[in-house]
């Protein structure tokens, strides 16, 4: 059995709003839809979501496909950046640098990186225990995404491990071991079992 971390895809940024609260925008709904019908997703028997707008708008439409009911952890949410709120790119850039290089720290009021992975660790180990037999499918974000994905594979916690850029990426690892399946990989490989397991 397969457990699937799925970071959502591109998102309408808008300053104006808590980033907590941005939805997908036009590309990141339609890579969504393109994988709605993935053979590779048949045998997930539970669908969990952080609880911000751009992972449920992610994972609502792949659970209403599997014909399951949406699971919602709030725990599961990217780290808290309440503290400087919306970045533009190239300082956000620079911040999640230094996130990720300095975990112990808490960068500009940032949650630290070792608080953040200790939270979506144990909520992901939550979620697992809670989970009926089958695949399991995360639904969250790339930064703790990536956080969760060093913990499983025993790796240091450094920014060379963060998803592709566009978000929309995948990772798995097994279910009972916990051990790595594979790293990230873009979401449309859902739709190609051989890349996907």
């Amino acid at each position: 059995m397969i457990v699937r971390y799925l970071t959502h895809p591109q998102v309408m940024i808008d300053p104006m709003m808590p980033v907590e609260r941005w939805g997908l925008n036009d590309l990141g709904s339609a890579r969504v839809q393109a994988i709605l019908t993935s053979a590779t997703l048949q045998q997930t028997r539970s669908v969990v979501s952080s609880a911000e707008t751009k992972a449920v708008e992610t994972a609502q439409p792949i659970a209403d496909a599997l014909g399951l009911e949406l699971i919602v952890r709030a725990k599961m949410h990217e780290n808290d950046r309440t503290a400087t709120g919306y970045l533009p790119p190239d300082e956000f850039e620079i911040v999640a640098d230094r996130f990720f290089a300095t975990p112990v720290l808490s960068v500009r009021g940032w949650e630290r990186a070792v608080d953040a992975q200790s939270r979506v660790v144990a909520e992901t180990l939550a979620a697992l225990n809670d989970a009926p037999e089958g695949d399991v499918l995360l639904v969250g974000h790339g930064g703790v995404g990536t956080l969760l994905m060093c913990h499983i594979a025993g790796w240091p916690i450094h920014r060379i491990r963060d998803q592709p850029a566009g978000g929309g990426n995948i990772f798995a690892f097994d279910r009972h071991t916990l051990r790595p399946v594979h790293g990230w990989l873009a979401m449309e490989t859902l739709n190609d079992p051989q890349q996907a397991n």
